[in-house]
């Protein structure tokens, strides 16, 4: 049986023990690995891995014994509660391995949980999970978690009280962020407002944001698009000393202004057109602001100079690079006046 999208994050949530196994799959390793712990979790609880109720099994273990996953799935624990069997690593080769231990399988056997990486739409180990009337096939793809997830991870930790304005930057910052550094994230803002009964803000999600390299660009930039010219040559000198290169600077500046650029052609407004951008907290209200100042016909001469900078950049010219892009943001910002 195949699970997809909201569907599927529930079931990981609360997994039915009637069910024989389940398929967790997908490219994004940290992504499978998440799911994973959380569909043996609600299995067998927080004390079941101390209490001997979780086996562990890999490809190589099967390659090399075969029976290894019908015993694991059999055997009766020391402690009394649920079993999992976790096997890592499977692919094609395991298919009728798999199959086999899940027609032997009995209810009061273990779950079997299975996690495997990419796998295509003729893959055995996929279709037999796909097809398996008592196993549950879940893949994962690059999306980034829904509303819906974020809610439910949110209220998990107790809190349900969100603004709406911070729920949107917990959803933009979900896009931004790889799933380890999101979750993080989350588990961060759940400490944060332990005990405290007033709603989560922009402002809150914003200080509890991870700092990213990124930090100090975007301040430069900032300064260009508000046309802050005598904070460029400061800004320029600290990121050089720290080894920023030029074509770093002008690959963010371009996406800044891109992104402005994107919020200005919006028929339904800048603030409109923001929620098109990855952008929150303070820095979306700032770049709200500037996609209104600029305006659609300065930000297209604003993104083509910030075009054949990154090209002469990037060309076999030997002038000095970060002199060459401080060049192109004072143009901006006093094309900004």
């Amino acid at each position: 049986m195949i699970l997809r999208g909201a569907e599927a994050s529930r079931y990981c949530a609360r997994p039915d023990p009637a069910h024989a196994g389940l398929l967790i799959y997908g490219a994004d390793a940290m992504r499978v690995a998440l799911k994973r712990a959380e569909a043996i979790l609600a299995l067998i609880g927080p004390q079941g891995e101390a209490d001997m109720r979780l086996s562990r099994l890999s490809g190589g273990d099967l390659r090399r014994d075969g029976s290894l996953l019908g015993d694991a799935l059999t055997s009766p624990g020391f402690f009394p509660g649920p079993r999992a069997v976790w096997l890592e690593e499977a692919t094609d080769g395991l298919a009728e391995t798999i199959a086999a231990a899940l027609k032997g399988w009995r209810p009061g056997d273990g779950t079997l949980i299975v996690t495997a990486a990419n796998l295509t739409g003729k893959s055995a180990l996929k279709t037999l999970f796909d097809k398996h009337p008592a196993a549950i096939s879940i893949g994962l793809y690059d999306d980034p978690p829904s509303r819906e997830e974020i809610e439910a991870e949110l209220a998990r930790a107790g809190l349900t009280r969100i603004d709406p304005a911070a729920m949107a930057d917990l959803t933009t910052l979900a896009r931004s962020l790889d799933p380890g550094d999101f979750r993080q994230t989350l588990t961060r803002v759940s400490l944060y407002k332990h005990g405290d009964p007033g709603p989560l803000t922009s402002a809150e999600v914003a200080s509890l944001a991870p700092a990213t390299i990124e930090a100090e660009v975007d301040d430069l930039i900032h300064a260009t698009a508000d046309g802050r010219v005598a904070d460029l040559g400061p800004l320029m000198r600290r990121l050089e000393g720290q080894g920023t290169s030029a074509v770093t600077i002008c690959i963010a500046a371009l996406r800044h202004f891109r992104s402005l650029h994107v919020a200005a052609c919006d028929p339904g407004g800048p603030a409109a057109g923001m929620n098109k951008a990855r952008l929150f907290g303070p820095r979306r209200d700032a770049a709200q602001r500037q996609a209104t100042q600029w305006g659609m016909r300065l930000l297209e001469q604003a993104t083509a100079l910030l075009v054949e900078t990154d090209l002469t950049l990037r060309s076999a010219s030997r002038a000095p690079t970060h002199a060459v892009m401080e060049r192109a943001l004072i143009r901006l910002a006093m094309m900004k006046r």
